[in-house]
């Protein structure tokens, strides 16, 4: 029962984070533009704007680099469920390191290890797009105003802290 609830718990999470990142809008002339346009390329719908700049265009390619599935975040999650099958197919009997328990709860581990991680470099990711949109705003025009923190009040509010600052000559 609470394998089932920590699955349950997963796909939503996952649905949570997909939902921010297909929602992301930025503003350039009044209008919206969705940042990420489509589902497999994130930053994507600044492209336009940011490859007018060669130092914005970088980081928006590091960004939509470090943005891709990695091969080995895949390869270390299906070693975690390869470790959880594992101890479901071990016999009950067996004791120490190979108990039934333990290599079920070191696979599922291994996984949510490797979600907190990954989600963490997708974070810190961020700080590219963010560099990106300031060196196109300091050399070119219309300027794109973006706050990568979405608004919560759609969800009922909540409590938060936001801070925008716009400088023009």
């Amino acid at each position: 029962m609470k394998f089932l609830i920590g699955i349950v718990f997963l796909f939503q999470t996952a649905r949570v984070w997909s939902a921010q990142s297909c929602s992301r809008v930025a503003y350039i002339n009044y209008q919206e533009v969705l940042v990420d346009s489509s589902s497999s390329v994130r930053g994507d719908g600044l492209k336009f704007y940011l490859n007018r700049d060669p130092i914005a265009k970088e980081y928006l390619h590091v960004y939509q680099e470090q943005s891709k599935p990695s091969k080995n975040s895949a390869a270390i999650s299906t070693i975690g469920i390869g470790i959880s099958l594992a101890g479901l197919l071990t016999s009950k009997d067996q004791e120490g390191i190979f108990s039934r328990n333990a290599l079920v709860a070191t696979g599922l581990g291994v996984i949510i290890l490797n979600l907190f991680v990954s989600k963490t470099m997708l974070y810190q990711n961020e700080k590219n797009l963010i560099r990106s949109i300031d060196e196109y705003n300091k050399r070119n025009r219309p300027q794109i105003y973006f706050s990568p923190y979405k608004d919560n009040e759609e969800n009922g509010g909540g409590v938060g802290v936001n801070f925008g600052y716009s400088n023009s000559f």
